[in-house]
């Protein structure tokens, strides 16, 4: 039998299947709606006559695909949603997935408002690489008559019983029936933990989107908290430089280090210079100190002839520079009688002169 041939008679996808390498298959086309005709055409190609058990289905003897039912409401599609799915896909070795999601007028009166559309919903299950078919507009309660019109052999759910109104589990009939395969539940991810963890940060996503270009009219924002929000984003864009200004200087911090050793031994030269005891500044500083105090002390007294300071002083100059010796008194010399007669001469006429004058004064 050939690949092609292969294919076609175990693998349920092949109207959105294409072969990219002998053994592998990569998938081109998003699953269809139950309505559409590929998911019609699938349904119709199924016997359903025979009634498989879950020990045949584990066997892989079936000839024809194993249909596997899962639902839920799929809001904010996550990876504890995709790992259900893949456990659904997975239990048997040749599987058809067929994934229920509920609308939102159901989903709003049983478990309450979600963030995303029943479009948006229906849109991100069918996406998924795992899911072979969607039910759009899926039922809340299972019955009989729904599993026999989409053909189910298999409902695949988490073992925490779903109660409803009167008290009794949804899928309480289906588990008597053998129709039930558990499958587990992701820890510490859902949809309401994700919705709690938007509340929580409620003030980060209003900036986030404020920075990317929303409105305080499309966040439902009041004008001064738009103006907080703005201001608290320009505040962390600078500490977003100032961290990597930090990094960018501390790739060259170990220059800088030796850089500032060095400086900073110039800096302290220069200090001890200008400030230290010997320094520049300590002379200037006593020497205008020095100008001040003479300028501020009062002036000496003047000194008198005669006085005790005046003949100490006297006696000091004898003693330090003695006089030059006189002439003596009777100095034959020629120079010497000249000089005397000039002096004898000046001498009479001085008296001559005062004589006049006494004269004139009495006349």
């Amino acid at each position: 039998m050939s690949l092609k041939k292969r294919i076609s008679a175990t693998d349920s996808r092949k109207p959105y299947c294409r072969i990219v390498s002998e053994g592998s298959m990569s998938i081109c086309k998003q699953a269809p709606f139950s309505d559409e005709p590929e998911a019609m055409l699938e349904r119709e190609r199924c016997d359903y006559t025979t009634r498989i058990t879950y020990k045949v289905a584990k066997s892989g003897r079936v000839l024809r695909p194993i249909r596997v039912y899962a639902d839920g409401i799929y809001d904010l599609f996550h990876q504890g949603h995709a790992r259900q799915l893949m456990q659904a896909k997975n239990l048997f070795p040749n599987v058809y997935l067929i994934v229920g999601v509920c609308s939102d007028a159901l989903t709003h009166s049983k478990k309450g408002r979600t963030v995303m559309t029943d479009l948006e919903r229906y849109e991100a299950v069918r996406h998924c690489r795992y899911v072979d078919e969607v039910v759009r507009e899926a039922p809340w309660e299972l019955d009989e008559d729904f599993i026999t019109r989409h053909k189910i052999d298999f409902v695949a759910h988490d073992e925490i019983p779903y109660i409803t109104d009167d008290g009794t589990d949804l899928y309480a009939w289906l588990k008597a029936r053998g129709m039930f395969v558990a499958t587990e539940r992701t820890e510490g991810v859902s949809t309401s933990d994700i919705v709690a963890r938007i509340v929580r940060d409620y003030d980060i996503y209003v900036r986030r989107n404020l920075a990317r270009g929303y409105s305080a009219k499309d966040l439902n924002v009041s004008f001064l908290n738009e103006k907080k929000f703005r201001l608290q984003n320009k505040m962390d864009e600078l500490k977003d430089k100032g961290k990597r200004v930090m990094e960018n200087i501390g790739e060259k911090r170990v220059d800088m280090i030796q850089k500032w050793e060095e400086k900073s031994r110039d800096f302290i030269d220069a200090f001890l210079l200008l400030f230290g005891r010997e320094g520049r500044l300590s002379h200037i500083w006593n020497e205008g100190k020095g100008r001040l105090m003479q300028a501020l002390s009062p002036p000496a007294s003047p000194r008198r002839d005669g006085s005790p300071t005046s003949s100490n002083s006297n006696d000091n100059d004898d003693s330090v520079s003695p006089p030059p010796p006189k002439a003596g008194r009777y100095d034959f010399s020629p120079s010497s009688s000249t000089n005397a007669k000039f002096s004898n001469s000046c001498s009479t006429q001085d008296f001559s002169d005062d004589d006049d004058d006494d004269e004139h004064q009495s006349k």
